[in-house]
Parts: structure tokens; sequence; C-alpha cells
């Protein structure tokens, strides 16, 4: 599609409406974007991990070293470097300039999940299923983050506060510097499956076993921590059918949260923040969605499909718009006899050309230096761009439509 007729501003939207495509890449489990939404990570039920092109679609990379389902994947902020978790009990780091494992670790029990410090891709925390969780330093070395099992641990945006949710419902804040635990607070009975923040770190939002994810009020962490409380601000679920949710996300902006549902429901909900309502149903396949992820550059959320294994793509489409390369642009229906103005190709002379226009040819325009921001008002950052082998060609049985 020609670049110059889209509408910038159809999007702009704060969310996808529309199942636009899937992606049919062996059995996906788990996927996350970069943090430019330039490439999408796919994690297979056969421990391969897939990167995709977001523009074309297709696989420029395959990183083999798990031997079993991938359990999570998480983006360093450059973009170069990728932690991988699976269901073998090991923590990869791998480096895509080169396509290879730089740091390997072997846990002692199933991992829950795994994330780069957001500050800095040396540090890493380790989820451990009903086990202690652990911090992973840049030299490497395994420490203990607290004496309680929990089930699932995030870092904060700051990369200096760690969270943990237990399989009784208590949260604890821990430091990243000293690993002492700063806070702990009871917010439910049952276990807490999911922990994710918003981008400004204002908001956490908690999934637990009690089908009901808890939206929170984060406090001003600089204060004395005898001051802080965690507040919940509204309480999504569905009342009706009494569902439990599989995976949550925030949206850039906060403004919207997004849950796929557990069971037979395969739908993506929508609700926004300052009110707590529910606004959208996103209609999806035949079949539960596992994991979801928003590309927020993009304006596109992709998830993947319990039974098939196949990639499901929301996106905004955007209609052309015409009238970009000519004002007066008037679209028929029919072919029509086309009549020529009496002055349309006569030739002025300079002195009976408009001062105005005399004027404007004078400026000089810049087409070299970069905006400071995108139309959707993200920063526009230099990107690592991972090299593309063209001799990989062990992927004739992949498919996309």
């Amino acid at each position: 599609m020609n670049l110059s007729l889209l509408d910038p501003f159809a999007a702009l939207k704060e969310y996808p409406e529309h199942l636009t495509h899937t992606l049919s890449f062996g059995h996906s489990v788990f996927v996350r974007y970069s943090e430019h939404g330039d490439y999408l990570a796919s994690g297979l039920a056969s421990g391969t991990i897939l990167i995709i092109d977001n523009d074309t679609k297709s696989v420029i990379r395959r990183l083999k070293g798990h031997t079993r389902p991938i359990q999570s994947i998480c983006w360093s902020s450059d973009g170069r470097y990728i932690l991988s978790s699976s269901r073998d009990w090991k923590c990869l780091v791998w480096d895509l300039e080169s396509s290879t494992v730089t740091r390997k670790f072997n846990f002692n029990g199933p991992i829950w999940n795994s994330q780069f410090n957001p500050q800095n891709h040396e540090e890493f925390i380790v989820s451990l299923y009903d086990d202690i969780p652990k911090f992973v330093d840049a030299s490497s070395k395994i420490y203990d983050l607290q004496d309680t099992k929990v089930l699932v641990s995030a870092f904060h945006p700051n990369g200096e506060l760690i969270f943990t949710g237990t399989n009784k419902g208590m949260v604890s804040i821990i430091s990243r510097k000293s690993l002492d635990v700063l806070y702990t607070q009871k917010l439910t009975s049952s276990s807490i499956k999911n922990i994710v923040f918003s981008s400004d770190g204002a908001k956490v939002a908690i999934n637990s076993s009690d089908r009901i994810i808890r939206q929170i009020s984060l406090p001003d962490f600089s204060q004395d921590q005898s001051t802080w409380q965690l507040e919940t601000e509204h309480k999504y679920q569905d009342l009706v059918n009494r569902l439990q949710w599989n995976s949550i996300l925030f949206s850039s902006n906060a403004e919207h949260i997004i849950a796929a549902a557990f069971g037979s429901t395969h739908d993506i909900y929508v609700w926004e923040t300052s009110m707590g309502s529910l606004i959208k149903i996103l209609e999806g396949p035949k079949e539960e969605l596992v994991d979801i992820e928003w590309n927020f550059q993009k304006c596109i959320i992709c998830a993947t499909g319990l039974d098939s294994g196949t990639i499901y793509v929301w996106s905004v489409v955007v209609p052309q718009k015409w009238s970009a390369l000519a004002p007066d642009f008037v679209e028929i229906e029919q072919n029509i006899d086309y009549v020529e103005k009496e002055d349309e190709f006569d030739v002025v002379p300079d002195d009976e050309l408009n001062q105005k226009q005399l004027d404007e040819e004078d400026d000089m325009i810049d087409i070299i230096s970069r905006e400071p921001v995108d139309a959707r008002g993200f920063e526009l950052k230099t990107s690592f761009v991972i090299p593309i082998e063209y001799e990989d060609n062990d992927l004739s049985n992949l498919q996309v439509f």
C-alpha cells in the first residue's frame, strides 16, 4: 500500500478492533514484542524461539537451546538480548547479534517466569514454582530474594523494586540493592498468577485465581515505608460466567487493560481504567487464548491459541486517503469523460505568478532531521536491527496466512 495514501490519524486509536491475520509458525505457546515493536519473539512447544519481523511477517531468526516448551520470554530495552525460560528448568540469555547463548542457568525446579531488570539487562529475576525466587546479578551470582515461596515476581519499571506474589495472596516489595523485604500486604486469599505494571509505574494489575483482576494505585516509593499502602482502585471480573484469566496487560498510557479468559471463551476483554468499565470484547478464534501481547508502537494485539498454537493478530485497519495526493480529489463510481479546464495547462509567465508562491519557493525544507516523537506520541529512538541470516532455508514448512 502506498504510504502517502494512508490517513495518519486513523492509526491513533487506543486499541485495535479487528482480527486481521494469523501466523502459523509451529505451535506457539508464548509471544513477546520487542521494546520498539519491530520484532515478535514466539516461543514454541518444541523449545525453539522464532524471531518474526513485524513488517514482513517472516521468520528471520530461529534460536535452539531449550528442549521443552517455552515458559517465558523477556526482551532487553535495547532489543538486542532475550531472556528465555522453559519447562526444562533452564534460563538462557541470547545475544541476537550472533544468535548465541551468552549466559546459561540450570535451576532445581520448574520455572514460572523470568524477567530482565528494565534498567539493566545483566540482572534478572526467576520465579520458581512453589519455591524461593532467585535474583541473578551481572556477575552471574544467584541470590534468594526472600525466604518465602512465591508463584510470580516482577520488576517495577524503575528497576529498583521487585514485586512478588504467593499462593496465599500475599504481595511483597523487595529492594533490588539490599534484597530486603520492604513491605508486605495481603490482597486476596487466592493464588496470585500475574503481576503487570503500567509503563509509568503508577499502577499495577494483579491477576489471581479468585477470578478477579485488581487494579492497584501504587504509593510514592520515595516516601517513608510506613506510609506505603496498596490501594485497590478497581476490580475486573465477569460476574455472569465467572471466568478466570490467563493473561493481562496495560495499554501504553494505562488507560486500558486487556485480559484473555481461561476455558472455552476465545475473546479478549478490554476495560478502561479510569471508571473500571468494560468497553469492548475483541472477538477471537474458536479456541482458548493462552498468552496475549500488545505492540504499543504499531497498535497491534496478538495472542496464541491453546489447541493449534496459531498466533492471532488484531490490528488497526487504516483506510486509504486519496485526498493526501490531491485535495480536490473526488471518488467516482464509474468512468466519465474528463473536460479540460480552459487554463489548466497554460504556460504562465513568471511575472504573472503569485508573489506568495515565489516566496515559498525560497523556503528551506528540512528532510534530514528526525522528529523526536511519532504520530502516537512515542519517543523515536534508534533500535537494534537484527542481522538476517539469508542462508537459513530450513523454514519451508512454516506458513503465514
